[in-house]
């Protein structure tokens, strides 16, 4: 199983610090504590997953860029929006939801409410990744929860995305938010649970448009 790199120190720390402790000699507090890093280990092993999947293909599809449970879908005047929920059970690194350029990531530090909070996604710590391709401009947000203290983005300013890619990775429970133009027919609803990279979260509206190439830009 491919692990994310973010995830290594996690793991092997939590992994040797237990075995240091089991072995110690120190007595039974000691040993537990070391069982209970041991524990820790695997549970971060099992976080920071990177399953192998095939990418759902298609004309026109705007794929979910993350795991988890839809907590809701809204418009506004400009756009169409989906947020997610990530338990700490879901797989935790994002996949780029449309084919295209990335043209900005900006960072924006806050606080860390929960990811269900309805002002989470506006106040907390988080990641703005932008990809334009020639049917519009998409944000995906990376929001950080209570417990995720920290997002990180793997793509930069200029960097040509295929639908599908990696983008980055949330540490621990969180929220990404999926922003859309308004062009787009929602495939999926509040409360559904959702794959990054295969499940279709909207369609365009036209569906003959073809796929991005960086001569579209």
């Amino acid at each position: 199983m491919q692990l994310v790199k973010e995830g290594y120190p996690f793991i092997i720390i939590s992994l040797v610090l237990g075995l240091l402790l089991f072995v110690s000699g120190f007595g039974v507090v000691a040993s537990m504590i070391g069982i209970l890093c041991m524990l820790a280990s695997l549970f971060c092993l099992y976080f920071f997953r990177d399953p192998k999947i095939d990418i759902t293909k298609g004309n026109g599809l705007i794929l979910s860029p993350c795991n988890g449970t839809v907590l809701e879908v809204s418009e506004n005047e400009t756009e169409k929006i989906i947020r997610v929920f990530l338990s700490v059970l879901d797989v935790h690194l994002q996949r780029s939801p449309v084919a295209g350029k990335v043209v900005k990531v900006e960072y924006k530090p806050g606080k860390f409410l929960k990811a269900m909070e309805p002002q989470a996604h506006i106040v907390n710590e988080q990641n703005i990744i932008t990809i334009e391709n020639e049917n519009g401009t998409y944000l995906v947000k990376q929001v950080a929860g209570i417990l995720a203290r920290r997002c990180v983005a793997w793509v930069k300013p200029g960097d040509i995305l295929n639908t599908g890619d990696k983008i980055g990775v949330i540490k621990f429970s969180s929220q990404v938010d999926m922003h859309m133009p308004r062009n787009v027919d929602i495939k999926i609803k509040q409360g559904d649970k959702v794959v990054s990279g295969i499940t279709i979260f909207a369609t365009l509206m036209d569906s003959s448009s073809s796929e991005f190439t960086p001569e579209g830009l």
